[in-house]
């Protein structure tokens, strides 16, 4: 799998190669390959700031950065609190720049990272009172979530995202990612463009319902008080194992598709 930030990366060095001869260009290539894997886990100063919240719902709308979002009992009602860890370096071009700011509801993570040869890495761990609704809105990079009790919504265009720890709502959907959630919300909704997913649940739910355009799909089960689910599955290339109790009337609903990979409904271990 190939990030949209690393694609546009690599089409812009092209470009350059193209237009430098001799020595300058030798000099380019050279400074490229030092210049290169950028990894936000390496600032060991990280940056702090507290954001004011206005109501009981947040948008997370980041461009290009892993994203670690987690309900926090510590934090106080209508604030937000932001830890930003970055590198970045540009040979020819702008300086890298990240940003953040609170737009109402929405927290807007920014980072400008363009030139010849640009190498930039940026991660946000996002800690939110008890009591809110989060939708998140990545870009390029993996997103991480845990501890929500209220509705909880994450898109990525291209990321992994995991999620744990969480009984309220659930929608996940990946362009290009996989999806894995250890939680115990009732209603349970995932789609992903390219990637696998992994489903554990902890309660008997009301609705899931999972897509994979190209990846397996695997759904864990409880079997709390016998409980009974309306299967529905398909697969456009692969095998389907389902081994939970069914029953076509159950109002437990749990649907499963893939367009190519395996499809697997299970008891939870």
């Amino acid at each position: 799998m190939t990030s949209t930030g690393t694609r546009s990366r690599t089409h812009t060095r092209r470009r350059a190669a193209r237009a430098l001869t001799g020595t300058t260009a030798v000099a380019l290539l050279l400074l490229g390959a030092t210049a290169c894997g950028a990894s936000a886990g390496d600032d060991k100063h990280p940056d702090h700031r507290t954001f004011a919240l206005p109501g009981h719902t947040l948008t997370i709308d980041s461009d290009d950065s892993a994203l670690e979002v987690v309900a926090a009992d510590t934090n106080p009602a209508g604030k937000i609190e932001v830890t930003r860890w970055w590198q970045g370096s540009v040979a020819i071009g702008s300086d890298p720049k990240v940003s953040w700011a609170m737009d109402g509801d929405r927290l807007k993570l920014r980072m400008k990272c363009s030139g010849v040869i640009a190498d930039c890495s940026a991660k946000h761990r996002i800690e939110v009172p008890r009591g809110v609704t989060v939708k998140v809105e990545d870009g390029d990079g993996s997103v991480r979530a845990q501890g929500f009790a209220d509705a909880l919504s994450i898109r990525t265009r291209d990321g992994s995202v995991h999620v744990t720890d969480t009984t309220g709502p659930l929608t996940l959907h990946s362009g290009d990612g996989s999806l894995h959630a250890e939680v115990s919300s009732r209603q349970v909704h995932t789609s992903t463009g390219d990637g696998s997913v992994h489903l554990e649940l902890g309660a008997v739910p009301d609705l899931v319902e999972s897509t994979s355009g190209d990846g397996s799909v695997t759904i864990a089960l409880p079997k709390d008080g016998g409980a009974k689910y309306r299967v529905t599955t398909k697969t456009g290339d692969g095998s389907v194992d389902v081994s939970v109790p069914r029953d076509s009337s159950s109002s437990h609903v749990v649907t499963a598709h893939t367009g190519d990979g395996k499809v697997t409904v299970r008891n939870a271990n």
